[in-house]
């Protein structure tokens, strides 16, 4: 009969468990996870990076949607020990500008760290505190499913990342099958919900091949590399339809099968990655995907990539070995006998039982957490096909406030035109000065540039206000008044402030639409761009002399602009 632990050890064990070296029947990812890892604490890094320059602007006390009167409302809604549950943000402890810049850095440190491969598991477990923080104090900032799809990797690398202080490869330290199985698993679902979606929908861009036409011009930052590819013809943009649906809906499923499929599947996903995250700016969502794509490789197929000069590198073995006798001998754990390291001392016993019951309990703690983590991503993944399946809700309402098991889906309706939010100043109500933006195409003549895996978060929701009203949308009032009352952190998510002598007397936010200018208008103007303007984006404000906000003029509708 089989033992429970045995099965256990099995699932969520290391991948290798044999200690022969001559034991060339195991399927190892040693190498995979290290390309992974480094990758992930890059990532990291950039989501860090950007903050450091936004954080204040968006959440801070001065800022757009400060996190302390967000905090305060979780506070009087769940009073105890259930708001941190709901909220789990260091930020508890403190929302000033020092304490948000304090953790940022701590995570963009933290970052760094597991870029250089130090102590991998405790600098993962601070980026995704740190993270996490940011997330579940941003409110708007923070709605964007590629913080979900960090936050899942980030957990669940928790658990894949090799122990020690400095583990090189790991080889001592193999990735559990778990938590290999998982981040694949967040890989296949990303591809495959985002497919459903699109038919789910019900859009009619995508049953009639034209959801690409517009695409490269509406999404939300646009590159100059996409300018040219939307001047393709139409036969170009629905054969990339049919490819993307029949990448998200059947090719990822060679995930599943053996390992040259698997294989197959990396060497047709990965270009496929990299034309996106060059023709839009999508900020570290498409890198992340990239690099769990590596995950489909194994060992041996990267040494077979590798060429003779670069494996004593990586393995510090003899450049002059055959293929055969690396992957053998350097790919896989040492036995840890006496023969093997005779000058080592035997464990004391105590300190055997110690480690054995350690190990029980990390074994315990990630079937538990890894098991959660799973039946929630396939609660919601049947949710998406059978809405009133019977399954229990209870452990997918636990898990939401750590957004470490998310449902993703991303095109499910393409938009039909492109739309600009600009803010305006004024001090007399007839002449408007536009403040600058960083990142979002306003000026015609300037291309649109590559920015990924920075995160301009202002920008980017400035690009999902433009499809709805300002009713829904109360970040743009709200930036209305920090203009109005010169708040520096807010200015500063812009390029300048044209009102750096005093502030303006009235602000106001007006919407624009945009196109791409054709090859002809662009080979004659120099432009890049064509707008017209739609009309007044939400209500212009100016203040009163005894410091309320008042509204100078209320908008009329707008054109759909959807």
């Amino acid at each position: 009969m089989i033992r429970s632990s045995s099965i256990l050890q099995r699932i969520f064990g290391p991948e290798t468990e044999s200690t022969e070296p001559d034991d060339s029947r195991r399927t190892s990812h040693l190498i995979p996870r290290w390309i992974f890892l480094r990758a992930l604490g890059l990532i990291y890094f950039s989501a860090f990076y950007s903050l450091v320059f936004q954080i204040r602007g968006l959440i801070g006390p001065e800022g757009i949607l400060p996190a302390q009167q967000y905090l305060q409302a979780v506070d009087r809604s769940l009073p105890g020990l259930t708001r941190f549950w709901f909220a789990p943000t260091l930020f508890w402890f403190s929302t000033s500008n020092h304490a948000l810049i304090g953790v940022t850095v701590t995570g963009l440190i933290a970052s760094l760290l597991v870029t250089i491969n130090v102590w991998p598991r405790l600098t993962l477990l601070v980026c995704f505190a740190c993270f996490l923080s940011f997330v579940s104090a941003a409110g708007d900032f923070s709605n964007y499913q590629s913080d979900g799809m960090l936050l899942e990797a980030g957990f669940i690398s928790l658990f894949f990342a090799p122990r020690g202080f400095w583990p090189g490869l790991g080889m001592v330290s193999a990735p559990s099958r778990a938590s290999l199985f998982l981040l694949l698993w967040e890989w296949f679902r990303i591809y495959f919900e985002s497919g459903l979606v699109k038919l789910l929908s019900g859009d009619q861009e995508w049953r009639h091949f034209t959801a690409m036409d517009e695409y490269y011009q509406n999404g939300p930052l646009p590159t100059w590399i996409g300018w040219y590819l939307q001047h393709l013809p139409h036969w170009f943009h629905a054969f990339t339809v049919g490819a993307t649906l029949t990448m998200e809906l059947a090719l990822v499923f060679l995930f599943f099968l053996p390992r040259r499929f698997r294989i197959a599947c990396f060497f047709i996903v990965t270009p496929w990655q990299i034309v996106v995250i060059a023709t839009a700016n999508y900020t570290f969502l498409n890198y992340l995907v990239l690099s769990q794509g590596f995950l489909l490789l194994d060992d041996q197929c990267i040494v077979r990539i590798l060429s003779q000069r670069f494996r004593p590198v990586l393995f510090n073995s003899e450049p002059d070995l055959p293929l055969e006798q690396t992957q053998a001998k350097d790919l896989l754990p040492l036995p840890e006998t006496a023969s093997d390291a005779p000058s080592e001392p035997k464990p004391a016993p105590l300190k055997k039982s110690w480690r054995k019951h350690a190990s029980a309990v990390r074994l315990a703690m990630s079937a538990v957490f890894l098991t959660w983590v799973f039946y929630v991503t396939t609660a919601e993944l049947i949710h998406m096909l059978w809405r009133q399946a019977p399954l229990p809700s209870a452990p997918i309402a636990a898990l939401e406030p750590f957004r470490i098991a998310n449902q993703y889906g991303l095109f499910a309706v393409m938009t039909r035109g492109r739309y600009e939010i600009e803010f305006q100043g004024s001090y007399d109500g007839e002449n408007w000065t536009a403040y600058p933006f960083k990142y979002k195409p306003q000026a015609l003549n300037e291309p649109p540039r590559v920015y990924a895996p920075y995160q301009p978060r202002f920008d980017w929701n400035l690009w999902f206000a433009s499809l709805g009203d300002w009713r829904q949308n109360s970040i743009v009032p709200l930036t209305e008044e920090r203009l109005l009352t010169t708040s520096t952190s807010v200015i500063q998510l812009f390029a300048g402030d044209p009102f750096h002598q005093s502030p303006p007397k009235y602000v106001r936010a007006v919407l624009w639409q945009y196109w791409f200018t054709s090859m002809a208008e662009k080979r004659a103007t120099g432009l890049w761009w064509k707008r017209q303007l739609l009309g007044l984006y939400a209500p212009a404000l100016t203040v009163k002399p005894d410091g309320a906000f008042d509204v100078a003029q209320w908008p009329e509708p707008l054109p759909p602009h959807e």
